[in-house]
């Protein structure tokens, strides 16, 4: 259901559309969902662009002109309604925005914000206070060029997370015509036409400073990122990374467990679709949707090409799965951009929501069968082994016609049902309160490290239930250029109670919990020992 207005939130995201038809336009903005202040609600966090001249001279870099422009952070009252905050917090944001991530990197305990943009970032620490301090400078992680999706992740298992941040093409407002050369079908330029760029990788030296390590990492090769998510596929011990790149292979970053990366995706076969090839990778989320132990993959992209569901066989390769699972009908005809594999009605699968829009505002004068807005897109699964479209008769949002782009999911009034935010170009936010209606049980976790980094990026969680195991990664990153709440949720179906909950924390230590009581938030904290099996 969309709660927009009433709980307060009003926000219009400005993607300054041109003549010109300059790139940036089509690429909408993220979104976070975070609790900023430790009151156990969910705040939301939007970026926003900035104006862009008609025509922009070449080499330009758009900045802020005012509140219009402003990033916006509202914070969720005790009453469910959501209150703007920004100029309190001091997060009215600079440059024509793109991302957001979420990480305490300082282990303060108070969660911190990376935004990216065209032209340069920002990083704001949290004072706790209710304020943020642009600490960019100070601490070396301003980057160039155009930013797009970020990642903390705690990269060399040091107890600090890190940052990797990904960049899309090197682009700099040439005037450059596309489309046919007669009025109305002037259009935006192919990402083909622009080379590639190699991402930031920002190693956390303590003490508030950060070094550029991307060529030592390996996590160096030139793509066209714009999505990024974390998960260990092969249960190495170690959180691996997959990029989604556009209209070039994927990569998946594999890791060796010595701060170092291998770029893995061809031969993991998840570089490209069933025919060998390439697509427009926007989106992506990292999770285990048929309950077997190992993460999948899935990737939106653009119509006429179906979003990709990579199957995790087991054995460090993957299967190209659209269309055994279904996924292949459901989008040959849409264009996706933020997704995340959630359990919509807590029956013990990972369903899939999706914001959708196409980038092109003359795709229907050339292909009269497809959209420029459409309506979200809900896939129920069925057992782990097909999804089907369930988005008719989900309630009236999956009837509204959007330019979807960013989605961050969480459980916004911990009803156990998770939610979403999600971002529109040139256009509002929406809140969507999960109202399905189900008797199933539910259980989230909400960990805390100690040895390892305090948002515990990078564990491990497998619940275990009569009905058989369940596992999730914890991240913020994922979707699109977005950051969603780093608790763990698991649907339980019928289950009031988890037999087990097994953690595998970044440092090494895995703790068991057992017999662990459903419909609650339990929040966990990593224990001092290597091994601990502590009783619930």
């Amino acid at each position: 259901m969309d709660i927009t207005d009433k709980t307060f939130l009003h926000f219009l995201y400005s993607s300054s559309h041109t003549a010109k038809h300059y790139l940036p336009e089509t690429m909408g903005a993220g979104v976070a969902l975070f609790d900023y202040d430790n009151d156990g609600h969910l705040d939301v966090f939007l970026v926003n662009g900035a104006p862009i001249a008609d025509p922009t001279p070449k080499g330009t870099i758009p900045q802020k002109s005012g509140p219009k422009y402003w990033n916006r952070l509202f914070h969720r009252k005790t009453d469910g309604t959501f209150e703007d905050v920004t100029e309190k917090a001091g997060l009215q944001g600079a440059g024509y925005g793109m991302g957001v991530a979420v990480g305490d990197y300082d282990n303060d305990g108070f969660e911190d914000l990376y935004v990216t943009a065209y032209g340069g970032n920002k990083l704001y620490h949290n004072n706790g206070d209710g304020t943020f301090k642009d600490v960019t400078d100070s601490a070396g992680v301003a980057g160039s060029g155009w930013s797009t999706s970020a990642a903390w992740i705690d990269l060399d298992n040091d107890g600090l997370l890190d940052l990797v941040v990904l960049r899309y093409v090197q682009y700099d407002f040439e005037d450059i015509f596309c489309g046919e050369h007669r009025e109305g079908y002037r259009s935006y330029c192919h990402p083909d036409l622009f080379q590639p760029v190699v991402p930031l990788v920002y190693h956390n030296d303590g003490h508030g400073h950060f070094t550029e390590i991307s060529k030592k990492t390996g996590i160096s090769k030139p793509g066209k990122g714009l999505g990024i998510a974390i998960a260990d596929y092969d249960h190495d011990g170690h959180p691996d990374i997959f990029v989604a790149n556009d209209s070039m292979v994927e990569f998946l970053y594999h890791n060796n467990g010595d701060g170092t990366f291998e770029e893995t995706g061809l031969i993991s076969g998840a570089a490209v679709d069933a025919d060998g090839r390439t697509f427009a990778g926007m989106g992506v989320a990292f999770d285990d949707y048929n309950n077997d132990g190992w993460p999948d993959i899935v990737v939106t992209d653009l119509a006429n090409q179906r979003y990709a569901l990579f199957q995790n066989t087991g054995t460090s390769t993957f299967n190209y799965a659209s269309f055994n699972s279904g996924i292949a009908n459901s989008t040959i005809l849409h264009s996706g951009w933020g997704v995340a594999f959630l359990d919509y009605d807590n029956d013990g699968w990972k369903d899939l929501l999706i914001a959708q829009g196409h980038d092109l505002d003359t795709i229907e004068l050339n292909y009269p069968n497809l959209r420029y807005h459409e309506p979200m897109l809900l896939l129920r699964n069925v057992g782990g082994k097909t999804f089907v479209d369930v988005s008719a008769n989900s309630g009236a949002i999956f009837h509204q016609s959007w330019l979807g782009r960013g989605m961050a999911t969480g459980d916004i009034d911990n009803d156990g049902r998770i939610d979403a935010v999600v971002t529109t170009n040139d256009g509002p936010a929406y809140v969507l309160r999960n109202e399905t209606p189900t008797q199933n049980h539910w259980l989230t976790l909400k960990l805390i490290g100690h040895r390892s980094n305090r948002d515990a990026i990078g564990a491990e969680v497998r619940v275990m239930t009569a009905a058989g195991q369940q596992v999730a990664t914890v991240s913020t990153c994922g979707s699109y250029l977005s950051s969603s709440d780093k608790r763990v949720h698991f649907g339980l179906g019928a289950e009031s109670a988890a037999q087990s909950v097994e953690i595998r924390w970044p440092s090494g230590t895995k703790q068991i919990l057992k017999n662990v009581a459903a419909d609650q938030v339990l929040v966990v904290d990593e224990p001092n020992a290597s091994t601990a099996t502590p009783g619930k």
